[in-house]
């Protein structure tokens, strides 16, 4: 921390508080992204794609790459990879439980390292997402369907899952690193 003192006697940390804010602006701004994509592309998807009437909330499928990806609109009412319940409030209570184990874990580290800065905003973004969408809905709205591979990943996920699977793997590959240097 740098600070010096003025001609009238007022110490000066800006330089400090630049840099601090700069950090902190860093994950702001890549949660808020992340965020934006997540409920963009659901919101899209949900309105300009037609579906299935007869089912609901939602259902239905369009192949995008045949035999590898499709969009399947489902609702997801449970937690990462289907465990956990199906009790919203409780889901939302340890999207947020996880976010603050996952900020103070790596606090330290994000003051360092803009690579996980960056994974936390991914985190938090996508786990606002997910949460923004069981406030809204009661589920989570999950479209990313791999079905090549229903024996090994039959998970349909969506951009804030994705994210925060990124955002997880980065954590944990800077943690890595940091301990390997060491």
């Amino acid at each position: 921390m740098h600070s010096s003192t003025s001609q009238d006697g007022f110490i000066s940390l800006s330089r400090s508080r630049n840099s601090n804010l700069t950090k902190t602006l860093t994950i702001a701004l890549v949660a808020i992204a992340v965020f934006w994509l997540d409920q963009f592309t659901k919101s899209w998807l949900t309105s300009h794609l037609y579906f299935d009437g007869r089912c609901l909330p939602l259902c239905g499928h369009k192949v995008l790459v045949p035999g590898w990806l499709q969009i399947a609109l489902e609702p997801n009412y449970h937690g990462a990879f289907g465990l956990f319940g199906n009790n919203a409030v409780l889901l939302i209570g340890m999207a947020l439980v996880v976010l603050v184990v996952f900020w103070y874990s790596f606090r330290d580290i994000a003051a360092r390292s803009i690579l996980v800065r960056v994974a936390f905003g991914m985190i938090a973004g996508g786990a606002i997402g997910n949460i923004v969408d069981r406030i809204q809905h009661g589920y989570v709205i999950d479209f990313i369907d791999f079905y090549r591979f229903p024996n090994i990943w039959r998970f349909t996920f969506n951009v804030a899952d994705a994210c925060i699977t990124i955002g997880v793997a980065l954590l944990f590959l800077s943690s890595f690193a940091v301990r390997h240097r060491s």
